[in-house]
């Protein structure tokens, strides 16, 4: 479908991408026999704009192809192309969301597998399913995060082990951290699980990394066992910026409740304060002057307020 006639369908509702034709999103949907469902044959990543421009879209792209790498999917574009889709995407959808700042996601599966049989049963052609989408950021939903400061607990279910699944890629074989987050949530409706590896030691959530600060100096769990998040390389740069030490290395929960601040690299929202973990206070359980002066120096490079984005967000 040529891009005008795309626009045409799609009329005043947004676009999405799907196996290499602009679609009105309301028509992005996936076959129940795709692999990405089946199985959970999928990679993925996200990105977010700033002033309605991608936020490091190369480091996702890139980061995207390597998990399709690593997952033998190989992608039916080229990076730049899919780089070029996103633009695209972005410049459209936004135009029917006005000083709104949008996500944009990616999903590959696959492919189509129209028999039901594990692996004995699976195509040897298959054509891997692509799948480019956006939405409006709902800062609101993270407005007591900023205010007020988050909340971690530790679930029963432990993250998954770097020998079953490489940390480094971002996939969607997520059920361990969906029963890991119900169970906090039952705890604690407002808590975010925070994952401890199969050697007790922290890992990251289902949806940021987690970090440490203390002593001068902000320390992150080792390379090996979390999906180095985009926004964490960002994070070391600042900290580089402001000569703020950052290091990788073993982070007990013990090390957790001692710390001076607690933060969550993300995405959507960049950076958050952590000022509880399994009930016990981090500092004086306020959001702290650190993380502050991290988002505020993390606003003047990308040129908007992020803390006033979050923190003054209105409800729908």
């Amino acid at each position: 479908m040529a891009e005008g006639a795309a626009r045409a369908a799609a009329g005043d509702q947004p676009l999405a991408y799907l196996r290499g034709q602009m679609v009105p999103a309301a028509d992005c949907k996936l076959p129940i026999y795709d692999l990405g469902i089946v199985i959970g044959a999928a990679v993925t990543d996200f990105l977010r704009t700033f002033g309605g421009e991608p936020y490091r879209l190369e480091d996702h792209a890139k980061r995207l192809y390597r998990s399709c790498r690593y997952a033998r999917i190989e992608p039916p574009i080229s990076l730049e192309q899919t780089m070029e889709v996103s633009r695209e995407l972005i410049a459209h959808n936004r135009e029917l969301s006005p000083g709104s700042e949008l996500g944009l996601v990616y999903y590959m599966t696959a492919g189509e597998n129209p028999i039901y049989a594990g692996a004995a049963g699976v195509a040897a052609e298959r054509t891997p399913t692509y799948v480019q989408h956006t939405f409006p950021i709902p800062f609101h939903l993270w407005r007591s995060l900023f205010t007020e400061g988050a909340r971690c607990l530790t679930p029963s279910v432990r993250h998954w082990p770097p020998q079953s699944l490489s940390s480094a890629i971002k996939h969607r074989n997520r059920l361990h951290m969906w029963i890991g987050d119900q169970e906090t949530r039952d705890a604690d409706p407002q808590a975010i699980a925070i994952y401890l590896d199969q050697n007790g030691y922290i890992s990251e959530t289902g949806g940021s990394n987690f970090v440490i600060y203390r002593d001068g100096q902000v320390v992150s769990p080792r390379g090996g066992n979390i999906l180095w998040g985009v926004s964490l390389t960002a994070l070391t740069e600042i900290l580089a910026e402001l000569d703020i030490p950052f290091v990788e290395a073993d982070i007990h929960p013990y090390d957790v409740v001692n710390a001076d601040e607690v933060w969550l690299p993300t995405t959507p929202y960049c950076l958050a304060p952590v000022v509880r973990f399994n009930g016990v206070d981090i500092g004086d359980g306020r959001p702290g002057p650190m993380w502050r002066s991290v988002i505020d120096h993390w606003s003047g490079i990308v040129g908007s307020d992020i803390y006033a984005e979050v923190a003054d967000a209105q409800d729908p």
